[in-house]
């Protein structure tokens, strides 16, 4: 069986950006009350990137569309929590 390489980077992209779901719900258990913390953006914005490139490859403009407008709003999230106090 032959690995394609690109189908490896479209796992791991999906495997980091679901890991942001995770993290997510970890440090609101810890907290015992919703948060969302920075962790949760920057795992958004590296998964979403990978993504990005992923579906370019595919040529997929739906896909395509969908991520370029998701990294938009999860690095200007960061932009506005950057004097933010930190919760994770």
């Amino acid at each position: 069986m032959k690995v394609n390489p690109w189908v490896v980077l479209g796992f791991a992209a999906q495997g980091l950006f679901t890991m942001r779901f995770l993290v997510q719900w970890i440090a609101s258990e810890r907290q015992k009350r919703s948060v969302v913390p920075r962790s949760f953006w920057y795992l958004s914005v590296v998964g979403g990137a990978l993504l990005l490139v992923y579906a370019i490859y595919r040529r997929d403009p739906v896909f395509i569309l969908g991520q370029a407008t998701g990294l938009i709003v999860y690095v200007r999230n960061l932009m506005l929590g950057a004097d933010a106090p930190r919760e994770d």
